[in-house]
């Protein structure tokens, strides 16, 4: 039997041990919380890695403000396109892991090239850190008013009967209207031509002259064409009717099971600091959940999201399990 005075001594032994230990782990988080309490001290870089003016830099452009205001420091956008979102996404990859470089980009980044590119300068998982989704935003199928076909049945029943007499646009091999289209026939069985373009805006002119038949594009980019009569919509992809084309199906009224939308999230460098992460996130869902920046967005056609890294990467989890397989059935190469 122990003696009090015994007992008392491997008690006074044990919170010894306990508080050294955390003392030493107290040590250990001092560097990240020193940095996530000063930070951030200097304006924040957001990197959009597509051009100026597309969908993903307005996006960009209407809660940048906010957020800068919801972290104390301006937040700068950066416009690094090229070679589908990767110039762009291999800068924030190999940037300080201090909070200060951002990467604002689409599922193409992280859901998409990884499929796509046999090599990439970065490894898409372990080189980002999640940060939250920022928003969803379905696409639409339009078509030149030339092809005599008012509803996606109709376009189908077309493709049908004159299978390759319809041309569709993308954005190049890899792109997100190509894997929506081809996603289109393999769940249909019609047949379409590819004509790949190099980005949006050229293929976009095409689809207005004439050229082409259609495309698969963002509803932000095509609502002005619609509005005007210049194009013509004959559905979206997500899986209830769009608010900004309240008229327009969804392509799963016709098509069961075919609900794809493109999601727009933040990433910081690998190795950065927890406690920035929560804050950069903390004041991204703030931003997102202003009711002036939600009006703003919806009217460009985006639905706001917000949420934590973890549902972020199950979002981009389960996309990359679907395009995957479309690209290694298909065979897509990345150009």
């Amino acid at each position: 039997m122990k003696t009090v005075k015994q007992s008392f001594a491997a008690l006074r032994g044990l919170c010894v041990t306990r508080h050294l230990g955390l003392a030493l782990a107290m040590t250990a988080l001092a560097p990240g919380l020193v940095q996530a309490q000063a930070y951030p001290a200097r304006p924040v870089k957001m990197v959009v890695p597509f051009p100026a003016g597309g969908a993903t830099d307005n996006l960009a452009r209407v809660i940048a403000p906010k957020f800068g205001e919801m972290l104390g420091q301006p937040v700068i956008i950066e416009n690094k396109a090229g070679a589908n979102t990767i110039v762009g996404a291999d800068s924030v990859a190999k940037a300080p892991n201090d909070g200060y470089t951002l990467l604002m980009t689409t599922d193409s980044t992280l859901s998409i090239n990884p499929w796509l590119y046999s090599k990439l300068p970065y490894d898409s998982i372990k080189d980002f850190a999640p940060i939250t989704m920022i928003a969803a935003v379905p696409q639409v199928l339009v078509v030149h008013p030339s092809v005599p076909a008012n509803s996606l049945k109709e376009l189908l029943a077309l493709a049908k009967e004159k299978p390759g007499s319809l041309n569709y646009a993308s954005y190049g091999a890899g792109s997100p209207p190509q894997l929506l289209t081809e996603l289109l026939k393999a769940s249909t069985k019609t047949d379409f031509v590819h004509i790949p373009y190099k980005g949006g805006a050229p293929a976009t002119a095409d689809l207005l002259g004439g050229q082409v038949q259609m495309l698969f594009g963002s509803v932000p980019t095509n609502l002005p064409h619609i509005k005007a009569g210049k194009l013509r919509a004959l559905g979206v992809t997500g899986s209830q009717r769009f608010a900004a084309l309240p008229n327009v199906p969804t392509i799963s009224e016709s098509v069961p099971g075919y609900d794809v939308t493109v999601m727009f999230g933040l990433l910081a460098p690998a190795g950065t600091a927890k406690p920035i992460l929560e804050k950069l996130n903390a004041a991204m869902v703030a931003t997102l959940k202003d009711p002036e920046i939600a009006r703003k967005l919806r009217e460009q056609a985006f639905e706001p999201a917000g949420s934590t890294p973890e549902e972020f990467v199950r979002i981009v989890s389960k996309d990359s399990a679907r395009w995957s397989k479309l690209i290694s059935d298909l065979g897509i190469k990345g150009e």
